[in-house]
């Protein structure tokens, strides 16, 4: 008997009165506790917001993802251990594997995205600046800031490591203290990695708090600064998200809920093709893995009407090679369900689903467990039903067997096929498998807005693609409808989930101090050597270059023509050009003027900039003809390190011409010494 702790306000605190016994999903035996109903919900909610959230808050994005990284490897450095306590979860190592290295991973993704795709900052830049005014005086910006509240994160069952850590890793990228709360089913794997995470000394104090047990009246005290992250079941995200408090305080409330997931067999993919083999071991692995207690399990087949018989057969004949047993063991391939309540569970809905549907796989008082008690432990067999009338089905549509069940049928057509994949009503995910890009066209077309992400794949993609139920950090996880319509993860997107997004208004100084990037229109700082002379940590936002000014001859555009190869006609035929309505005759090559800038603004002797890695956002805006000038004015927009030996600088390079017309305009990417 182990005691599963909470840590609150910064004190581990036992089992008290209300803890639940927690049972092997294996023997059935009792080998913990956990719960405590004297928390102090308050004090937990003000530590985190009083103490956590202003040391997060003062770190940049970059800190943060430096943070997400050392917690990452650490964490990666102990997982044996994790992997060991979750063998009372039920799952075998090939589970652990999904649940913990899924989760790791998933902070992993976060920690390079930060540091890749959001500034060394405190404000976040959601777009580009908006010119408000005649002249550009007043300007508009759209950024995010973290939330000065704290995120609660409910967590399901069946992913005690991943479930904590896709949510705890975009909530303190963001800025944002968490107060995670387990399933108490599995806490006690969550309980271990939250120790090895506070133990590494990395998270700063009240960042982080746990709940092994009932939240009491903790979402009754909740504020408009504050989030709650909710995963399983319709039923009781349905009672969290009418909770009076939170709907009068407008508190942020994501749910991702249990839902119909479906896979579709293309018409295309006949018996005699890969699509047809990788199908079949798409759904036995999606009805397998963890038990099928996946929230994005495979729970409705759709084939075609010819090939139904061939798939039972082929889907049948894999799950028998289907060893079930005890998780620690080599030879097993599927292990228990978490609990013995759990198995009535689904027991249960998969009588429901029998009403309109015939069980063709799987008797769940005839199967046989290897290394344990089948009546002792929460062991059930994969179990395969076949409905003959999905049109008039409604059970089969609405109710989720939270295990290895899942129940094929026939579609006629494309159409029907979409149309049973939306009698679902919303899921996490849909996977069709097809090599016809125009069956994966229509039924996107038909089905995207009821699915939250559509997983096509065929002979070309099979090898590297990660499944049907696999959520990745850079894609979003959620869906419509039944499945909550909320979403998580998505990359940069779910860390926005805890932020604020505000419009600001001002002037271009203003939006540069504010937001720490040089925006056109702002002061420019002329009075500095060379920019090219100064290193990363030296150089201002606004420093500016004026070139000189060099003109473009007719022998100019000759000779990058044919030493190029672009003789295109705009600037070798001027009666042609002319013919063109955005051309007064011969122009300059675009890329010709490019090459003129660089020659302009360049400092050729070695210092800081160490290399050009590219430009972005170029727009040539007007034509340049022979016997026009241009000049370049070269600005400091943007500083990013990178490592401690060098950082990207960003450029803001604008050519105009003998008017001052601005010819072109783009970004210079360089890599310039600290």
């Amino acid at each position: 008997m182990r005691d599963i702790s909470s840590f609150a306000a910064g004190q581990w605190i036992a089992p008290g009165a209300g803890a639940r016994n927690i049972a092997s999903a294996i023997t059935g035996e009792v080998i913990a506790q956990a719960g405590n109903d004297a928390l102090d919900v308050q004090a937990m909610l003000g530590y985190a917001r009083d103490t956590g959230g202003p040391a997060l808050r003062k770190m940049t994005f970059h800190d943060r993802a430096r943070m997400l990284k050392a917690l990452a490897l650490h964490l990666r450095e102990q997982r044996q251990t994790l992997y060991e306590l979750s063998y009372d979860t039920g799952a075998t190592l090939n589970d652990h594997k999904i649940d913990v290295d899924g989760g790791i991973g998933t902070m992993q993704v976060y920690a390079a995205k930060g540091r890749r795709e959001m500034p060394d900052a405190h404000v976040y830049l959601d777009g580009p600046p908006e010119q408000l005014g005649r002249t550009g005086a007043f300007m508009g910006r759209h950024i995010c800031t973290p939330l000065q509240g704290v995120a609660v994160h409910i967590n399901a069952f069946n992913f005690p490591v991943w479930g904590m850590l896709e949510k705890l890793a975009p909530t303190l990228l963001a800025g944002v203290p968490a107060i995670v709360k387990p399933a108490t089913a599995t806490c006690y794997v969550t309980e271990a990695c939250v120790r090895m995470m506070l133990d590494s000394g990395v998270l700063p104090a009240g960042a982080l708090q746990l709940v092994s047990g009932g939240l009491g009246d903790m979402l009754d005290h909740l504020e408009c600064q504050d989030a709650v992250a909710f995963t399983g079941s319709a039923d009781t995200a349905f009672k969290l998200r009418t909770n009076p408090k939170l709907i009068k305080n407008s508190v942020r409330f994501a749910s991702e809920q249990d839902s119909l997931n479906a896979s579709v067999l293309g018409p295309d993919a006949t018996p005699d093709t890969p699509e047809f083999d990788l199908f079949v071991k798409e759904v036995q692995r999606e009805m397998t893995a963890k038990a099928g207690q996946k929230c994005t399990a495979i729970r409705r087949i759709m084939v075609p009407q010819s090939l139904l018989d061939p798939v039972i057969a082929a889907i049948s004949a894999r799950l028998a090679r289907t060893t079930i047993g005890d998780p620690r063991a080599e030879t097993t391939r599927m292990g228990a369900l978490v609990s013995a309540s759990q198995k009535r569970d689904v027991l249960e809905k998969a009588a429901l689903l029998a009403g309109e549907a015939e069980r063709v796989f799987g008797d769940p008082d005839n199967f046989t467990v290897e290394g344990a008690d089948r009546e002792k432990g929460a062991f059930v067999p994969p179990m395969l039903f076949h409905c003959a009338d999905p049109d008039s089905a409604q059970r089969v549509h609405d109710t989720e067997a939270f295990g290895p069940v899942s129940t094929i049928m026939a579609y006629r057509d494309l159409g029907h096929a979409v149309a049973l994949l939306n009698k679902g009503k919303g899921s996490l995910v849909a996977s069709v498998i097809t090599n016809d890009g125009e069956v994966a066209r229509e039924i996107t077309l038909g089905a995207a807005a009821f699915h939250g992400r559509l997983y096509f794949n065929n002979r070309r993609s099979m090898a590297e693609a990660t499944g049907h139920g696999a959520p990745l950090p850079h894609m979003v996880h959620g869906g419509p409808g039944r499945a909550g319509g909320g979403e998580e993860l998505g990359g940069v997107r779910g860390v926005m989930h805890y932020m604020q997004r505000t419009a600001i208004q001002g002037s271009p100084d203003i939006l540069t101090a504010i937001g720490e990037q040089w925006v056109p229109g702002a002061t420019e700082l002329t009075d500095k050597p060379h920019p090219f002379t100064r290193t990363f940590s030296t150089l201002m936002l606004g420093e500016t270059f004026n070139s000189d000014s060099r003109e473009v001859t007719l022998e100019d555009i000759e000779t990058f023509a044919h030493f190029t190869g672009d003789t295109f006609y705009a600037h070798m035929d001027d009666e042609a050009a002319k013919a063109n309505p955005f051309f007064p005759g011969r122009v300059a090559h675009g890329y010709l003027l490019l090459s003129f800038a660089a020659g302009l603004f360049v400092q050729p002797d070695p210092g800081p900039v160490l290399a050009n890695t590219g430009l972005d956002n170029l727009r040539f805006l007007e034509p340049v003809s022979a016997g026009d000038s241009i000049k370049v004015r070269l600005t400091v927009k943007h500083k990013t390190p990178r490592n401690d030996e060098y950082g990207e600088v960003r450029w803001h390079v604008t050519l105009t011409n003998q008017k001052d017309e601005a010819v072109a305009e783009y970004e210079l990417l360089t890599m310039n010494a600290v």
